[in-house]
């Protein structure tokens, strides 16, 4: 298990206890001058969005415990604009994320960036990704992702999901979410409860454990169309799911 999914194991567990009684607010701390300081620049093109790509990306980073954002003082540039190395190494910068967003003419917009290592003064490369309105913090989390690899060489989880539920009343909720728990979507609100969610390995699937049969039956739910399917119904107890 890399160190960001520790910590996002530890924030699920804690979701788990905590939610019912109270909003959580977990802030990591303690990596002190081992973070690796990274500026994420504006990126030009439609501002609405290049603000939300832009802001989750940097949250991404700075919430693993191993980036410190680096002043971009508001300025934006395009991922082909040419990069003054020395400039961004004396703002005390190891690495420099440029991009851009445009729009096509089917109303979905394009996010592309390149990624420089200062110290050496050259590209890391880059990526472009397709992308609509409701579908920017997605995108956001992969550059994120590719920002992450690069520079430690384990695979980011920005673009996973979590799952995990909470209890208010008499009413337990499973919920999908952004691996920052940001866009939750209910999957399933029962008056019984619901336990052990797992994930299929494509990250397509969901199992878990529901008693509103006032036993333990064992669902699959399909994460992308909402439907779910009966997988254990024997005598006794059907329980813990696993892949």
């Amino acid at each position: 298990m890399s160190r960001i999914s520790r910590r996002i194991f530890l924030a699920v567990a804690l979701c788990a206890a905590g939610l019912a009684q109270a909003q959580l607010s977990i802030e990591i701390t303690g990596a002190g001058a081992n973070r690796i300081p990274v500026a994420i620049v504006d990126f030009p093109g439609d501002p609405a969005a290049s603000r939300v790509i832009t802001a989750t990306v940097r949250s991404d980073l700075e919430r693993s415990g191993l980036f410190k954002m680096v002043d971009h003082a508001g300025l934006a540039f395009d991922e082909n604009a040419a990069i003054n190395h020395a400039d961004w190494k004396g703002r005390g910068a190891d690495a420099l994320a440029a991009g851009s967003i445009a729009r096509s003419a089917d109303g979905r917009m394009e996010a592309r960036f390149r990624l420089y290592d200062t110290q050496k003064g050259v590209s890391l490369g880059g990526a472009a990704y397709v992308t609509s309105n409701t579908q920017l913090r997605a995108a956001g989390h992969r550059i994120a992702d590719y920002i992450y690899e690069k520079l430690t060489g384990e695979k980011g989880v920005f673009s996973t999901r979590i799952a995990y539920v909470t209890k208010s009343g008499h009413s337990y909720n499973l919920w999908v979410a952004d691996a920052d728990g940001e866009s939750a979507q209910s999957a399933l609100n029962s008056a019984e409860p619901i336990i052990s969610p797992s994930w299929a390995p494509n990250g397509q699937q969901l199992a878990y454990v529901s008693f509103e049969s006032r036993k333990p039956v064992v669902y699959v739910h399909d994460v992308a169309s909402g439907r779910r399917r009966l997988i254990a119904n024997f005598r006794g107890s059907n329980s813990a799911p696993a892949w």
